[in-house]
């Protein structure tokens, strides 16, 4: 076998286990997920992180269906935060509910549209949202990237405030009933499991 028969083998062997490794999850239908995210304020001193000074305000914890996953690579926000979670819960993480409803992400916003509401509008906007991730360590970038759609994820960590180069100034939204610009949740994610 010649050296581009093989290149060929190990390239078709990689996108594969890319397509295998991400490919969604699609749990049975009923309400994975009851509780909404949980936060508390904190006096956690702010730190340096990243060339970034990371100024937490409350911890988070939660346990979330994974809506949507997006890696950024490009924006001045990605050396932070290389990964966005949207994340449902309630009837958000309903697989009867979702399969109305198109989800979609770019430019750090989360997107959904339905031709037909299967709940209301209201429960829909309170009950998911588009969270930006600052994983704490390399471990868990590298497990925030291999995060499928459809799995239940818990994260523990803290909403912060960032600011960093050319004058960066990243607030999270501290409820979840916003939308929108500025609604979205910016967690420095301490721990992270996939349930």
């Amino acid at each position: 076998m010649n050296w581009k028969a093989v290149a060929l083998v190990a390239l078709v062997a990689v996108g594969a286990y890319q397509h295998q490794t991400s490919r969604p999850v699609h749990p049975p239908a009923g309400v994975l997920v009851a509780e909404a995210p949980l936060q508390r304020a904190t006096e956690q001193p702010g730190f340096d992180f990243n060339g970034h000074q990371l100024q937490p305000s409350h911890t988070i914890s939660l346990q979330a269906r994974v809506l949507g996953v997006e890696t950024y690579r490009f924006d001045r926000e990605a050396s932070l935060s290389p990964v966005d979670l949207a994340l449902g819960w309630g009837p958000m993480s309903n697989s009867a509910v979702l399969e109305h409803i198109d989800i979609s992400q770019s430019g750090r916003f989360y997107f959904w549209r339905a031709k037909t509401l299967p709940v209301p509008q209201r429960d829909i906007e309170r009950s998911s949202a588009n969270m930006h991730m600052i994983p704490a360590d390399k471990a868990i970038e590298r497990q925030l990237k291999a995060v499928r759609v459809g799995q239940v994820v818990r994260i523990e960590g803290w909403l912060v405030e960032a600011r960093g180069p050319q004058g960066l100034l990243w607030r999270s939204s501290l409820t979840r009933d916003d939308t929108g610009a500025g609604a979205c949740e910016l967690i420095f994610v301490r721990q992270l499991h996939v349930l």
